[in-house]
């Protein structure tokens, strides 16, 4: 039996709207045994677009921090929103409400955890410093190409940029709410190209007021069509509307994402005058509980 059948993986749905939707991603509290290969093979055959690994697990009262990694059925990760998102949910059942710490491969993230009166996980994470830089032409043309865009199909207002607020995003601003709504493209092509360039996803998005905001998300670096709500992408577009002088922080923000592929999610995004990080929060829904198999041997020191 393979290591990955033999591993206890919580599945929860980060950013659900209204309890349901949201992303579904993978939880594993206890991972000090596995290696980078064991971990990716957890993530391939979960196939979610990331499952997050606690390395010094499993939780207990008296930590609030933990060491933690990310991996999509590709590839590991630096940091992903959703599944940080949902872990945090997974560490307030276990440890009760509160603040957390979590070590990342991109920085450190703080987060806060708490219950709704109808007792549904919420998750708020503060991102590493945000930054932005602008893509390469010859960079740019090739990923209109690979939507079959022209650059007419772009808002003047929100100028192609590149986002970082733990991981790299390509921002393309449309003109047209319906160029969000049919959007197609060429997944191994734009595969290569992310791995070229460096990008965990492209994020679409259309601004219905400088504070609503619709995205899509296309994520074929992690082997995933579209992700259907991507926290680390709204944290790099919340900073990105604040350095271009839509928003004046402090203020808040929220983008709907997932509505076109069946998976309706909501992220709120909190920009704070004077601080380059930026708060992303998110309600979080039960899949469902991965057991090993009866008698399996666990992948993890007793």
């Amino acid at each position: 039996m393979g290591v990955a059948a033999e591993v206890a993986v919580l599945r929860l749905s980060a950013f659900a709207l209204r309890g349901e939707g949201g992303n579904p991603a993978g939880v594993v509290l206890d991972a000090r045994a596995l290696s980078e290969r064991d971990m990716l093979a957890v993530a391939a055959d979960v196939g979610y677009s990331e499952t997050v690994f606690v390395m010094d697990g499993p939780p207990v009262a008296q930590r609030r921090r933990y060491t933690v990694r990310y991996f999509s059925p590709l590839a590991e990760v630096p940091f992903c929103g959703h599944a940080t998102i949902a872990l945090g949910a997974a560490l307030g059942s276990e440890l009760g409400a509160g603040d957390l710490m979590l070590d990342t491969a991109a920085g450190p993230v703080a987060l806060s955890t708490g219950q709704h009166s109808s007792g549904q996980w919420w998750t708020r994470l503060t991102s590493v410093a945000a930054r932005q830089r602008p893509p390469a032409p010859a960079a740019l043309r090739q990923a209109l190409d690979c939507f079959g865009w022209s650059a007419d199909v772009l808002d003047p207002g929100l100028p192609p940029m590149l986002s970082y607020a733990g991981a790299w995003h390509l921002i393309l601003g449309l003109a047209e709410r319906g160029a969000l709504d049919t959007m197609s493209y060429d997944f191994a092509a734009l595969q290569s190209l992310c791995a070229e360039q460096g990008w965990t996803t492209v994020n679409l998005v259309f601004q219905v007021s400088p504070f609503e905001h619709l995205s899509r998300n296309p994520f074929p670096a992690g082997g995933v069509v579209e992700d259907p709500a991507t926290g680390a992408a709204a944290a790099a577009y919340g900073s990105y509307l604040a350095a271009l002088g839509v928003v004046r922080p402090p203020v808040r923000l929220r983008i709907e994402q997932g509505a076109q592929i069946g998976r309706p999610s909501e992220l709120i995004v909190d920009l704070h005058a004077g601080r380059a990080s930026v708060e992303v929060t998110g309600a979080v829904i039960s899949i469902g509980e991965q057991r090993p198999a009866p008698g399996a041997r666990r992948a993890v020191s007793p």
